[in-house]
């Protein structure tokens, strides 16, 4: 497995097959129909949807698209796709543990696959993406500063499909994706926060209420209760919120 340091940091750079810049014209062509396509997406999934359905439509060469996305315990999963092919051939990426889509979200780079036929680096995974019609494929990791997020995913059933244009193409893309998960993550993490703060609050009340404490006094009752159970300060309040009493120590 490679590890981070063993080779230099590569994310958000092209292949080592990308030979130079596309003319602004035809980049820019690409990426007004990309913003066309995602500025009616409301939500996390739908803006997902929209940018796998940008890069099939936009990235020359892409036929399928789809986009991986790392879970708890360092598992991967396909979150959206264009097709079932997609579903079925990542499947047999994450089944075989091999492909390009594992090694661009762990080795923190662009991964172009330009022929599944003569393709040596993934045995496994190339054998059943020939019996799955896909003779080339490109990938990009999605990340953020503070962690790698997952890879988005381009198919293609002719060989040789993609080329430098596909690669900064769906490097911007894979950049939308990255920063529109990051940001629904952290919109996630207020939420949260904010719900914890409301019901550490109504603990509160319900401590001062039944025993005529200050604010203060109240919340060093609930600290005291979470560090007795070893449990988050939310968990407590929720409890007392739900139940009316203040979780205890264990008895033995």
């Amino acid at each position: 497995m490679v590890r981070p340091g063993d080779r230099p940091d590569k994310r958000g750079q092209p292949s080592g097959q990308f030979a130079g810049q596309v003319p602004e014209n035809l980049l820019a062509e690409r990426l007004g129909l990309m913003a066309r396509s995602l500025w009616a997406e409301a939500g996390l999934e739908q803006t997902l949807l929209g940018i796998v359905g940008a890069a099939a439509l936009t990235v020359p060469g892409a036929r399928y698209a789809g986009l991986s996305t790392i879970e708890r315990q360092r598992r991967i999963i396909t979150r959206v796709a264009t097709s079932d092919v997609v579903h079925t051939i990542d499947r047999a990426q994450y089944e075989s543990g091999e492909g390009p889509c594992l090694d661009s979200v762990w080795e923190q780079r662009t991964v172009r696959l330009s022929d599944m036929a003569a393709e040596t680096r993934w045995p496994a995974f190339t054998r059943a993406a020939r019996d799955l019609g896909i003779a080339s494929m490109l990938s990009f990791q999605l990340y953020i500063r503070d962690g790698n997020l997952g890879a988005l995913n381009l198919y293609s059933p002719l060989p040789y499909a993609f080329d430098d244009v596909s690669e900064q193409v769906g490097l911007l893309l894979a950049t939308h994706a990255a920063v529109a998960m990051a940001g629904a993550r952290t919109e996630l993490e207020l939420d949260l926060a904010l719900a914890a703060r409301d019901l550490i609050g109504q603990a509160k009340g319900i401590l001062m209420e039944r025993h005529k404490l200050s604010a203060d006094e109240a919340f060093r009752m609930l600290v005291q209760s979470s560090q007795d159970t070893n449990r988050k300060l939310a968990e407590v309040a929720r409890d007392l919120a739900e139940t009316g009493e203040l979780p205890g120590p264990a008895q033995n």
